[in-house]
């Protein structure tokens, strides 16, 4: 690509094609706005703010925007996992009985898709390992199909936004059969929420607060927590969903809270901003350390970005799709294996890693490129039972259509 060199060693023309083309996803009536950003060697190199947070209030997208990253958050307690296994507080083996006896003695169905009833002793405990890898044999209702999904949803409550407090999910969650034997595959699952309250009992207080003084704190991640403050409200992005009868996206938020919520959700519940998870996403691509803070030690992050997965185990696709056929999966987070087959899907180098976000976030840190770029949208996906089995008859899909040309566009201005 021809054109003058712009900050970041990106080509200026390359980066200009980037706003109009997120322009026509909201002129298009798909969604009601992005907020992105675009980090290289030590500077931003693009920000854009498009459409709207609010579009009845007509309330403008901008910079300091606040968002649901949903499953976003899952890095992020990982990271205060692996703080602890640093210390010497828990090893990836253990079993998680150690501290969640709620999870002692775990049947395993014999037919995933089959009755709850049917079951056999698992052969193992879960392990650490097992929640961060989602091997642990747990589920999501929206990501399962027979009885298990419905099961879910009628124990525990919507997977965010439940009403129980943390001990009466976690017996509810470890009264529910396994779907699959401990460690056998991945199953993209509630795993990391328990995670995040495994974290809290080792360190005796809310799963939040440990998240504030680890990371939040020493980052000088401002915007982000597990709820919004009311003088933060008008900040923050309505969540919006496409109405299939109408084609019309209408606000589905969910409702604000008055306080810090009892259960708070490790594998989806953050609140944040582009700014604030730059900081955490630079820390990890820093190999643990940013602006002269560390919070991790390089061979930690280097474990943390390393595929786990056996080769069977990323033959079985994820929401649908043949999503290993070039990534793999560490502790916490995705990492690209063959950067040729993930041109299919996205785009990025080997070993690029990140996560996204039901609701349509995403972000990604490239070492290869010193690059970190994250998306921000709100649209609201269904997380009922067998939601995946409907996600390919969903209409309204336009909107998801965005990312890929986001991340084409962005590697294409660094003439890749």
């Amino acid at each position: 690509m021809d054109g003058e060199s712009s900050s970041g060693g990106f080509v200026a023309a390359g980066l200009a094609q980037i706003p109009p083309a997120l322009r026509a996803v909201v002129d298009a009536g798909d969604l009601s706005g992005f907020v992105t950003l675009i980090w290289r060697k030590g500077e931003v190199a693009q920000v854009n703010t498009v459409g709207r947070r609010d579009i009845e209030g007509a309330a403008p997208m901008t910079r300091d925007t606040l968002f649901r990253i949903a499953s976003m958050t899952k890095p992020v307690t990982s990271v205060a996992a692996l703080m602890l296994l640093e210390e010497g507080r828990l090893r990836l083996e253990d079993p998680i009985t150690k501290w969640l006896p709620e999870f002692s003695d775990m049947q395993v169905l014999k037919d995933a898709e089959g009755p709850i009833e049917n079951t056999y002793p698992a052969a193992r405990d879960i392990t650490v390992e097992d929640l961060m890898t989602h091997r642990a044999g747990l589920a999501y209702a929206f990501t399962s199909m027979g009885p298990i999904a419905q099961a879910h949803e009628d124990r525990l409550g919507p997977p965010l936004g439940t009403p129980l407090t943390p001990d009466a999910w976690l017996s509810a969650l470890g009264s529910l059969p396994l779907s699959y034997p401990p460690g056998e595959r991945f199953h993209y699952s509630h795993a990391t929420e328990v995670l995040g309250f495994l974290v809290a009992r080792i360190e005796g207080k809310p799963l939040g607060q440990v998240l504030k003084d680890r990371i939040f704190a020493p980052l000088g991640m401002t915007d982000t927590d597990f709820w919004c403050p009311p003088e933060k409200r008008d900040r923050m992005a309505k969540l919006y969903r496409m109405n299939p009868d109408t084609e019309q996206l209408e606000d589905v938020s969910f409702p604000h809270v008055d306080a810090q919520p009892a259960f708070e959700a490790g594998g989806g519940g953050l609140i944040s901003t582009a700014d604030d998870y730059l900081k955490f996403a630079r820390m990890l691509l820093g190999k643990g350390e940013v602006d002269g803070v560390r919070l991790l030690q390089t061979e930690t992050i280097e474990l943390m970005t390393r595929s786990r997965l056996t080769d069977a185990q990323r033959e079985a696709p994820f929401m649908g799709l043949p999503f290993w056929m070039s990534q793999g999966f560490g502790l916490g987070l995705s990492v690209v294996t063959d950067a040729e087959k993930h041109a299919w899907m996205g785009a990025g180098s080997a070993g690029a890693f990140g996560w996204p976000g039901a609701f349509g976030t995403w972000w990604q840190a490239d070492p290869a490129e010193e690059l970190v770029a994250i998306y921000l949208i709100q649209d609201s996906m269904p997380l009922g039972p067998e939601a995946v089995a409907n996600l390919a008859a969903r209409r309204g899909l336009g909107g998801r259509a965005a990312l890929p040309i986001f991340q084409k566009l962005v590697y294409a201005a660094l003439g890749k």
